[in-house]
């Protein structure tokens, strides 16, 4: 299941790139779109399918409890380890193309970037087409002007001391540089954490025997995290529904991104998925049991994860996009989703 997801993502990112290329997005929404092709919607609305099928009189993978008790732990597994994907590759995608800011509706970067290799600060742009492009008034203009005086007075300094810098002290740029990019305050989210906290019970047989079963001593912390959870579902589709009331808004998103997104999601990625479970299945990757293929073929057809929302409210970019691209994807879903999951039971029964 690990590789399935991360070949999602891997796929979905390749079409979103050609998308934006063929659409020719503006720079800003690259991330946003990359996002909603690559991620897909791997926790709740699993939670919700995947019993509600195993509850079906004719439903292709036997008995209801069992069913429900191994869909259940197939579905938490993946949203685990989709979590971890988004926060940790969507969430730098959008992050890197937010860099990009639009001001009073033209495409503007920021003021001056650190080039660090030990000979100079470079400017990221020329001085007066940046001005023209960022200035709305002449007060704007010259605290501008001011800031960029500075920045040359700086650069003149430090030409007489840029000899003195040492190896050691280079290293260290250049890691807190990367540090800063990769920005690894993404792993102190609570979805991250409540994954690897979950991975840990799991994996470590003593803290699982000291808190999942009738019998363990602790066992009521695992009944009062179940008891939250499914709160949590109702809740974040409470969530889903508030996001996408915001993309009957206005918005700068064209038509043919947001095609091509539906495209993406709900005719290029399930055809892919159904070749790549049927191979894996084919040299011995993947066992016969048809509910893990179900959830592995049904992670490749869902809707963008509704994380991304909340990823671009983060860099304040693309939030109104990104609820048109919700808002329709999730309309779309409603009949996408259920003819994708109705032709996957066939194929598996």
């Amino acid at each position: 299941m690990p590789v399935n997801i991360l070949l999602t993502f891997v796929i979905g990112s390749a079409l979103g790139w050609v998308l934006i290329k063929i659409t020719r997005t503006p720079q800003h929404l690259h991330g946003l779109v990359i996002g909603s092709c690559a991620a897909g919607n791997l926790g709740n609305l699993l939670l919700i399918i995947i019993p509600a099928v195993c509850e079906e009189s004719n439903s292709p993978f036997g008995d209801k409890q069992t069913c429900s008790s191994n869909g259940k732990t197939l579905v938490s597994l993946s949203m685990a380890i989709g979590a971890v994907y988004i926060w940790s590759y969507v969430y730098n995608i959008i992050r890197a193309y937010g860099d990009v800011f639009i001001v009073n509706g033209i495409s503007k970067a920021p003021i001056i970037i650190l080039n660090y290799s030990g000979k100079s600060l470079d400017m990221f742009t020329e001085k007066e087409a940046l001005l023209q492009s960022s200035c709305s008034s002449y007060e704007d203009f010259e605290a501008l002007n001011d800031i960029y005086s500075e920045v040359e007075d700086l650069n003149s300094d430090f030409g007489d001391d840029e000899r003195k810098v040492t190896m050691l002290t280079r290293s260290k740029k250049h890691l807190d540089i990367f540090i800063d990019r990769i920005n690894l305050k993404m792993w102190s989210t609570p979805s991250t954490i409540a994954t690897i906290v979950g991975l840990m019970i799991g994996v470590i047989s003593p803290i699982r025997k000291l808190m999942i079963g009738d019998n363990a001593p602790l066992r009521v912390i695992d009944g009062s995290a179940s008891l939250l959870g499914q709160a949590t579902v109702p809740a974040m589709t409470l969530i889903v529904g508030a996001n996408l009331f915001k993309g009957l808004t206005k918005s700068g998103i064209g038509l043919w991104v947001v095609i091509g997104i539906l495209v993406v999601r709900y005719v290029v990625l399930p055809l892919v998925g159904i070749g790549i479970v049927r191979a894996a299945h084919h040299v011995g990757f993947v066992g016969s049991d048809s509910l893990y293929q179900f959830v592995l073929l049904i992670q490749y057809s869902l809707p963008p994860a509704m994380s991304i929302g909340t990823i671009t409210q983060l860099f304040e970019v693309g939030e109104s996009e990104c609820s048109v691209i919700m808002l329709w994807t999730y309309v779309v879903a409603t009949f996408a989703l259920t003819w994708w999951s109705a032709y996957f039971m066939w194929l598996l029964s």
